[in-house]
């Protein structure tokens, strides 16, 4: 394809981003649907069958049922459309510095003054100023020094409630859930998603993030204040196929 195709192509692409957020001009962003997703299908199956002994049916009144249902009964989340809330508490601190320093020198000569008279024959030959005295002589220098230093710190407390997607064979239930914060132009979007024992959640029907396996935490934002801190498309592409 030659460059006077690609140039009505790039242009047109480029007008098609301006457009999608033209449309945004004056205007709150938009929630995300909550459907389909797979947090949604999870709510609205129905629940697996409880077992009951039908031998003393009197233990379905009874207080001291194990049911989720009864006064002591297990409320902690277990089947597949069951809530429970992820505690996000994030303090990490990461420092990091290192520093390398390479040198090398050398020097190179040779000379040829005298040689069964042929220097002296060849110094004729060639022009003046020309000499097979100091036929050859080099130097060579080289020298290195980097440095780098990384310093992080992330701090995040958050509170999500999740809902159970799945259930494997092997006990451990899948976990996904989302939140939508809408503040004047800007919302914010927390996602959370991963596999957790249902031993490790606590009376209180919450779990810590540390104890989520494979866990996927997004926070970010979209709204006016999110594609301030964002280069413009172009600019994006510009930096990409441009060499400096």
């Amino acid at each position: 394809m030659r460059l006077l195709e690609v140039i009505p192509v790039l242009f047109a692409a480029l007008a098609l981003s301006a457009c999608s957020d033209l449309r945004n001009v004056g205007q709150a962003p938009e929630f995300s649907p909550l459907v389909p997703n797979l947090e949604h299908h999870a709510l609205y199956n129905l629940p697996l069958p409880e077992v009951t002994d039908r031998r003393r049916p009197a233990d379905n009144s009874s207080l001291w049922s194990s049911s989720q249902q009864s006064l002591l009964g297990d409320r902690r989340a277990n089947q597949p459309g069951d809530i429970l809330t992820v505690v996000i508490e994030i303090d990490d601190r990461a420092e990091i510095s290192n520093s390398s320093q390479r040198g090398r020198s050398g020097s190179q000569s040779m000379a040829v003054p005298e040689m069964l008279g042929l220097p002296q024959l060849i110094d004729r030959q060639l022009p003046e100023g020309a000499s097979m005295a100091n036929a050859v002589s080099a130097d060579s220098s080289s020298s290195f020094q980097g440095s780098g230093s990384v310093s992080r710190n992330e701090r995040l407390t958050l509170r999500v409630a999740t809902t159970i997607i799945e259930r494997l064979p092997n006990g451990v239930v899948r976990i996904e859930g989302s939140q939508e914060v809408r503040v004047n132009n800007e919302l914010r979007e927390l996602i959370v998603t991963g596999y957790i024992r249902p031993t490790d959640i606590s009376r209180r029907n919450e779990i810590a993030y540390d104890r989520i396996a494979g866990a996927r935490i997004s926070y970010g934002g979209r709204g006016q204040i999110s594609q301030m801190q964002q280069p413009r498309y172009g600019q994006q592409i510009a930096e990409i196929l441009l060499p400096l």
